[in-house]
This record gives C-alpha cells, structure tokens and sequence, in this order.
C-alpha cells in the first residue's frame, strides 16, 4: 500500500471500471475528473482504490444498492484469474479517504432539469412544474449516526434507528432530484428549504405543501420573482379584499396578529378555496385552500391551478421509486441506508440520488423519441433493464457503444405502462405495535459473553 492507502498495482481506471462504461451516457469520465478536482482529491498515480475509481464505485452503489460494497466493486470490473478482489474494509477506508464533497459536487455540476417545452405533462403554460417537499429515512443505528443525526421521540421512548431527513428540490414532469439539502430528524424542513432556494430554474412553478408555508419565506421567494402555488393551512386568517369571477379572491398575508390588526407590511396574494363533494376521497367535506402570486385570472383560473396544484404528488413518486424500488432492502429491514458513519450516509445519499437521475435520464431519452410522457415509462422497469444491460456495454468503438445505447433506450420503450386509474389511497399503516418489549439503550452492544454456552448449561438434579 501507499501513503494514501492505495494498492500497489498501478491499473488504468477505464478497464478497473469496464462493466460501468455505460453510465457514461450521462455520467462523463470528465465530469469525474472535474468533481475530484475541484475538490482536491485529484491524484497523478493511478492505482486499484483511487479516488477516480471510488467515486464510480460509489455512484454504482447508487445502482446496485441489493448488492454489499465489496460485489459491486466485482460488479464494475471484469476480474482477472487469480486477481484477488479488494477487502470490504480496504474498500471502506477508501469511500472514508474519498469524503463527501467529490460526490456532492458531482451531484450539483450534473443534475439539472430535464424537461423542455415539448415534454408531456412538465409545463403549465410557459412555467415548469416544480416543488420543495421532505422525507425521513432510517441510518444503520451506530453511535456516530445517533449523535449527528438524532432520534425521534414519543411516548414509548426513542425511535429504533437515527433519521436523516432530506428535503429535495425536483422537476415534476420528469421526476428528477434537482437538488437536495440534507440533516438531521430535529432539523426543520423549512430551514432546509431555504438551501434549494438558489436552485429554483427562473421558469419555475414552484409548489410546496401547506407545512412549508411561513410570511418570511413567501416574502423572500415572492421578491426574487418566483412564482408560487402554495396549500396553506385552514388556521391562517385571510379577510378577502375582493373577489373575482372564477371563486378566487385577493387577501393579506401578515407577519404577526399585531401587524394584521394596524394593515402594516400586508403582502397582497391570491386564495383558492375549494371542497370535495366525493366522500370516498381523502379530504372530503374540509375545505382546501391554495395561495398563489399568479394574479392573471384569465390566464391562470382557479380550476386549473386546483387541478394543476396535484401534480406535486410527482415528488411523492420520486421518493418512492428511491426508497421502495431503487432499493429493495427497505422491504426487508427498516434501516434503507447502509453507512454506520455519518459521512458515508451523506456520501450514500447524494449516490442514490444521482443514480436516479441516470436512470431518470435515460427515460427522458428513450420517451422523447416516442414523444411520451416519461410517466408513462415504468421505473422498476427501466432501472432493472439497466442493472441488466449494464455489463453488457461494449465501448470498444464508438459505433458499438452507439448501438449499446440504441439498444437499451429501445428496450425502455417498452416499458410503456398504461394511463393512471382514477383511484384513492387512504391514509392509513399496515404495520401494528409490537407484542415484543421495547429496545432501549442498554440492550445495544451488550458486552462480550465470558462463557460459551456449554459452560452455561446447569442441567437440573
């Protein structure tokens, strides 16, 4: 090994990373350069755990997340006969030495929105269907994780496992993570809103649910010129000013009751009410209401934005793809991430997100061609084609790899799905308490046993 932990043998990184060639459709070896680059981890040796060659195994465990580190390491590379493949420890002190900042930058350089004006379902009128919302996912429960990222609470005592919370900034139309903010359970995700909010494209159409409504944010945001469709809560006091011919009507936002009482710094907007009169839907018989800067009644009528303001349910699909299908070991275990340190959940977390965008990226191509909706492309389906195919890449000329490329956009074609059932899903769990006692703190990492069970064994007289 050398200084920087590196294996002795000097390899070419193209041929270590022979089985991942594909992923340069959307993932470029310059672009790999760049990010190390940038963030200093550029290294003149080459050698068989570089920084080049963890930062591809990283983003392939993005893709392979069924697979433990040291297979998808196998999986990248055609081995030699009697080549010994790398220690699961030797490739984790390479993701360390890697960190965190390689991966992020190469996250916020590549991943960018993907729809255009041709797009099916991605515009509104000229502005690109956007949204801010959050999710929690579980970490491994290590020590490290706990104290970074904290626990919840309730009245049965502490979660089971420490939770990182992601708040993602996504381009509806197309599913894509355009930017993400991470930390921890007791961090707000309005504060980590205010991350994204330098990401959001001009032409946006930003939508946000009613948790992520404040005066302060929707001031910001409505001074920089974004425009906004915002649920708000059914406590907020709105006193109408006038209305206009298609229900809608123009009220004052306040920064305090006080200011609300003197009309002192009052934001005029415009207020959506509407009902459902289905009861079989979830919400039927409340009220519902919208808050938007789009005053153009005309343009903009209240019956559009309602229904319009659903397409942030995309965003709840995009999180589902990643932590239901782009990775099956939540269906067998709580924890969906497998880094013990808090580092590598970060480092984990921009991974996943930007082998969704690969993903992602290849369905927007191969829709394009078909002038589809990239809704109407199956994700599971897409995702496990390219698991498939992936090794399959042969980049020995550009004209191979070209076919390669034809090959399996073609093949996505056919993952066409059929238009969404107009249907419902309460809002309700499946999984019950359990009968078993709780685990509390001193049940984790009891001590080291001093007899084996032999020793144990009394037998009764």
């Amino acid at each position: 090994m050398d200084e920087q932990g590196c294996s002795v043998v000097s390899v070419d990184v193209d041929e270590v990373l022979d089985r991942l060639t594909g992923l340069q459709s959307v993932i470029t070896s310059e672009r790999i350069r760049q990010a190390l680059e940038a963030t200093g981890r550029l290294q003149q040796r080459a050698c068989q755990l570089s920084h080049e060659v963890m930062l591809w195994v990283v983003v392939a465990m993005g893709l392979l997340t069924h697979l433990p580190i040291r297979q998808v390491f196998k999986h990248a590379r055609r081995m030699r006969l009697g080549e010994k493949t790398p220690g699961r420890s030797s490739l984790c002190e390479a993701r360390q030495r890697l960190g965190v900042e390689p991966v992020r930058y190469l996250h916020e350089s590549l991943v960018h929105p993907l729809a255009t004006p041709d797009t099916p379902g991605a515009f509104y009128k000229g502005l690109r269907w956007m949204a801010i919302d959050s999710t929690v996912l579980d970490a491994p429960d290590s020590a490290a994780n706990a104290a970074a990222f904290g626990r919840s609470t309730g009245g049965r005592g502490e979660g089971a496992f420490p939770q990182v919370r992601k708040c993602s900034l996504v381009e509806l139309g197309t599913h894509v993570e355009v930017a993400i903010a991470i930390g921890g359970f007791q961090d707000g995700e309005q504060t980590l809103a205010r991350q994204l909010w330098d990401k959001i494209p001009a032409d946006a159409l930003l939508t946000e649910d009613r948790g992520f409504f404040s005066y302060e944010d929707w001031k910001a945001l409505n001074s920089q010129g974004k425009k906004l469709l915002v649920r708000i809560k059914s406590d907020l006091v709105l006193v109408p000013i006038r209305y206009w011919a298609d229900g809608s009507y123009i009220a004052k936002i306040y920064p305090s009751p006080y200011c609300r009482q003197k009309d002192r710094d009052g934001l005029e907007v415009r207020i959506i009410e509407y009902t459902l009169d289905d009861p079989q839907r979830t919400g039927h018989g409340k009220t519902h209401r919208l808050m938007t800067n789009l005053f153009d009644v005309e343009q903009f009528p209240a019956r559009e934005l309602i229904e319009g303001y659903h397409e942030r349910w995309e965003e709840e699909l995009m999180y589902d793809e990643q932590k239901t299908h782009q990775d099956p070991r939540r269906a067998e275990k709580p924890a969906h991430l497998r880094s013990e340190t808090p580092q590598g959940v970060l480092q984990e977390l921009y991974a996943i997100s930007l082998a969704h965008f690969v993903i992602r990226a290849l369905m927007c191509k191969a829709a394009e061609s078909q002038k589809l909706d990239p809704d109407r492309l199956s994700f599971t389906g897409c995702f496990r084609i390219l698991q498939c195919r992936l090794p399959e890449c042969d980049n020995r000329s550009p004209q191979s790899f070209a076919e390669w490329y034809a090959a399996l956009l073609h093949e996505m074609q056919q993952e066409q799905i059929p238009p969404r059932q107009n249907r419902i899903n309460p809002r309700v769990i499946k999984r019950k308490m359990s009968k078993w006692p709780k685990k509390r703190p001193e049940h984790r990492r009891p001590p080291p046993l001093v007899q084996c069970f032999a020793q144990s064994v009394v037998i009764a007289s």
